[in-house]
């Protein structure tokens, strides 16, 4: 084990058992050091892998900090890395989500209301109106994200935002079969609207499901694996 991986997992023990509590201040860099046995380079290469995490803050002029770690934000820190997910890992990612965006629909249903549904409907608009596949794709995120957040559990909302944000990567509604693909979507936003409107849970996480599961299939059909289109002729 390298110096900075021995400084990395001594913090992050540290921080995991308690040692170092949400909001706390670190000690000075020399205590640390000595604590851990590392030098003070490692020490801070070690931080600077923890900032961009979200586990740790360095605050200028005031030391570094234990995050709140509320699980929201560590959830979000997964974008560093799934962004880097070829379209295979993506698809596999997408059985997850099929699974997530059904359950919050299902929530969003039963704890929608009246502003809610408004809302959803508006953003529908939005996208029907749109010639714009950059916007159009930006108003299917806040769509999507509207739900997740009705659906009342905050990681989860920050879970699927980073399973969108690495899709959306693939743009199928600038291919030439983009139109069709839209005016599908459209209509499958709608009848997740209508299902949420109609405060029934069941339709609405199988008609998220069937939205996801549809995605999926564009994917697959439409986006050539990253190795066989980096490959030479």
């Amino acid at each position: 084990m390298s110096a900075v991986d021995k400084a990395f997992h001594g913090l992050r023990h540290m921080i995991a058992t308690g040692h170092l509590g949400p909001g706390e201040r670190m000690p000075p860099e020399g205590e640390l050091c000595e604590e851990l046995g590392v030098s003070r380079g490692s020490l801070r290469e070690a931080v600077r892998m923890l900032a961009a995490l979200g586990v740790v803050e360095p605050r200028h002029g005031s030391g570094t900090y234990v995050s709140q770690l509320r699980p929201e934000d560590v959830i979000g820190s997964l974008s560093l890395t799934l962004e880097l997910l070829p379209l295979s890992g993506l698809l596999e990612v997408y059985e997850i989500r099929r699974v997530l965006e059904a359950h919050v629909a299902a929530q969003a249903a039963a704890r929608g209301t009246p502003e809610t549904v408004r809302t959803l409907f508006a953003l529908i608009e939005d996208m029907e109106a749109t010639d714009d596949p950059a916007k159009a794709s930006e108003l299917d995120h806040r769509f999507h994200a509207e739900i997740a957040r009705v659906g009342g559990n905050p990681t989860l909302a920050s879970l699927l935002a980073v399973f969108r944000a690495r899709s959306r990567k693939y743009q199928v509604f600038t291919l030439p079969e983009g139109p069709q693909l839209r005016s599908k979507s459209d209509d499958d936003h709608r009848v997740l609207a209508t299902a949420i409107a109609d405060r029934d849970p069941v339709a609405a996480a199988g008609a998220a499901q069937a939205h996801v599961a549809q995605t999926e299939r564009w994917l697959r059909a439409f986006m050539p694996p990253v190795e066989e289109a980096d490959a030479p002729d």
